[in-house]
């Protein structure tokens, strides 16, 4: 008996100091018979800041029954309460809804208490959620406020505090939002509340300064949370405060411990509170995506949109580092069709700048742009625009610019970008913008600045460990080649089919040849470097893709009722990347190899060099290699046709 009674009260001894653990372990080390139903409440919580999510929730159901069984209404109505916000995150809303309905029974006959408080605030905050009646939201969030006033109950008080300001920010009322998101921390922060009612009134603020892009504010705030967690051994409002932590630490390019970081986050909260899990596996794709990990970058997308979460605009951004411009622009175009909310547009909206204008299609990358300043300008703090969102704004200007061959507006405007990305303290955006920046130097003729941007954006990259763009910034310095596989494409007798057909037929007809090439190459991960008139010019990542393309554009053309004969050369090889305007994207002895090749294939053909079909391996019909003489190189090329019928 000794021995439960100490072990007992070592574990409401712990408990009561917050730490957890030990609390988990003593508690655990007792029979459940002997425990009261406080005890079980507290062996509840001690689970849940251990990571112990599925035990913390039965251990809750058990106390709700022992105060139901005892005739204590009020606690059963409070355990009724944290059982519909636990079931909440876990996705089961019918559930939920049931504990919720549970609590409001319970309270009907009693007395208004702090309880009916916590009911309003529950109340307040799936409203606010649900983002269908935000007023609706701001009357209970100030019922709950009331009532925690009333009946001294802090934690009620600063909860609808942090409600209300962050009903505020989703309205647009930003700086009365802010104000009270603020109040609510500081309150937290001085350990005026209870552990779970301080991780929630982090994450909401926290939340709202990253939607305002105000990241310099999230980050304090986050390592303000962060040394609590650390401070009292929790392991953070199950998983949230670690997804938190990882993108602060992304931002502040540490990639390869916010991958750690946010890879335990996910782990840790399992099957529990699926938004915070699908934002987890989010940001593991944002990480990989910038570490150059392609692969398990979509893998970690693929995660978060099977959740719940749409992957954008992370996804699209990868396509287009994987050259699927077309693929890109159709997944962030159609992420923004179905979004309605002005932060989570907001969001999207550089990307879709971004990869319009690489899609060389500027009258959407200019809508897109307006759009994007309109809901920036609706944002400011303290009517001002947080430096991120204004540097994202800049920079879609910037790309926008550059692509119209005004480099001179595109420079005062990177400029401006790579200010804003450094006072917040984001090495990885701010390479980014150098890039850029060294671009528009280039297209004025000022080639060391361009040097000293790249230089800088690599050593960021190379520190950082964004190897892909670290290896952008070597190819833009002259230091590094790429291995493509280059595609030239052309309409065999033009000029007489233009004479034949007239203009208005011809320029049909060319619009079909157009799409069904740019179709067939984009479904082979080709990249369409430059459209020259009557002719294609891409790049592929490898051989197979890329002979592919060209069978598939062959068979397309030969079912149309009627098409022009086209002639297709390729080549595999090293070349250096341009600075990515459509005249000098690739260049070198490899880019004009394939344009040679393609020039002597004949109409209908497909001529590829021996190198490509090496690399390519098999799989294909091929001609008897042929040796041919093409202009500008002096000795004879192996050249080998593909059969496509």
């Amino acid at each position: 008996m000794s021995q439960t009674t100490d072990a007992l009260s070592s574990a409401r001894d712990a408990a009561s100091r917050h730490a957890w653990r030990q609390a988990f372990d003593d508690f655990a080390s007792v029979e459940r018979a002997d425990l009261t139903a406080e005890d079980i409440e507290l062996f509840g919580d001690a689970a849940w800041w251990s990571g112990k999510i599925g035990e913390a929730i039965d251990l809750r159901e058990a106390a709700y029954a022992a105060y139901a069984a005892a005739g204590d209404r009020r606690a059963a109505a409070r355990l009724a309460l944290v059982l519909s916000w636990d079931e909440s995150g876990r996705g089961a809303f019918s559930v939920a809804n049931g504990w919720f309905a549970n609590a409001q029974r319970l309270l009907e006959d009693e007395p208004e208490g702090p309880e009916h408080g916590r009911m309003a605030l529950t109340r307040a905050i799936n409203t606010m959620f649900a983002g269908n009646d935000f007023p609706g939201a701001v009357a209970d969030f100030e019922h709950a406020f009331e009532l925690g006033r009333r009946f001294g109950d802090r934690d009620i008080q600063m909860l609808s505090l942090v409600g209300k300001g962050r009903t505020f920010v989703k309205t647009g009322e930003i700086d009365a939002g802010l104000a009270l998101l603020d109040e609510a921390t500081a309150a937290a922060v001085s350990g005026e509340l209870d552990p779970r009612s301080s991780t929630i009134v982090y994450c909401m603020t926290i939340s709202s300064c990253q939607d305002l892009g105000d990241l310099r504010r999230a980050a304090e705030w986050t390592e303000v949370a962060n040394r609590w967690c650390d401070r009292l051994d929790v392991s953070g409002f199950p998983g949230a405060c670690r997804v938190h932590r990882a993108e602060i630490m992304r931002l502040r390019g540490d990639l390869e411990g916010a991958e750690k970081v946010a890879l335990a986050a996910c782990e840790e909260l399992s099957d529990f509170e699926q938004s915070i899990t699908a934002a987890g596996h989010y940001e593991i794709g944002e990480i990989r995506r910038r570490l150059g990990d392609f692969a398990a970058a979509e893998e970690a997308y693929a995660n978060a949109n099977e959740i719940g979460r749409d992957p954008q605009p992370g996804l699209a951004l990868l396509r287009l580092a994987e050259g699927k411009t077309g693929a890109a622009l159709s997944s962030i175009s159609r992420s923004l069709a179905e979004i309605e909310d002005p932060i989570a547009r907001m969001r999207r909206l550089p990307a879709h700048v971004e990869i319009a204008v690489a899609a060389g299609e500027l009258e959407i990358a200019r809508e897109a742009v307006a759009e994007l300043e309109r809901h920036v300008d609706s944002y400011k703090i303290a009517n001002r625009r947080a430096p991120a969102l204004d540097a994202a704004v800049h920079v879609a200007h910037s790309r926008i610019q550059l692509a119209e061959g005004a480099a001179d507006a595109a420079v005062k405007r990177l400029r401006q970008a790579r200010e804003k990305w450094q006072e917040v303290g984001a090495p990885y955006e701010t390479a980014q913008v150098r890039l850029l920046l060294a671009v528009a130097f280039r297209r004025q003729g000022n080639e060391d600045a361009a040097a000293t941007e790249l230089e800088a954006a690599l050593a960021a990259f190379e520190r950082i460990g964004a190897q892909h763009d670290a290896g952008r910034a070597k190819q833009l310095l002259g230091r590094e080649q790429t291995e493509r596989t280059f595609v030239f494409t052309d309409i065999v007798g033009s000029t007489r089919l233009l004479d034949t057909l007239g203009d208005a037929k011809w320029q049909k007809l060319l619009a079909r040849h157009n799409e069904l090439l740019r179709e067939r190459i984009e479904e082979h991960g080709g990249e369409v470097v430059q459209q020259t008139g009557d002719g294609f010019f891409a790049a592929f990542s490898g051989p197979r893709g890329a002979i592919d393309a060209a069978i598939a554009i062959q068979r397309a053309l030969d079912e149309e009722i009627f098409a022009p004969d086209v002639r297709i050369g390729a080549h595999t090889g090293a070349a250096f990347e341009g600075d990515g305007g459509s005249t000098n994207r690739y260049g070198g002895e490899a880019v004009h190899l394939a344009a040679r090749i393609g020039a002597v294939a004949g109409g209908g053909e497909i001529l590829v060099s021996r190198e490509t079909i090496d690399a390519a391996g098999a799989g294909f019909r091929l001609s008897e290699p042929r040796s041919e003489t093409v202009k500008g190189f002096e000795q004879p090329v192996d050249l080998i046709a593909v059969d496509w019928r």
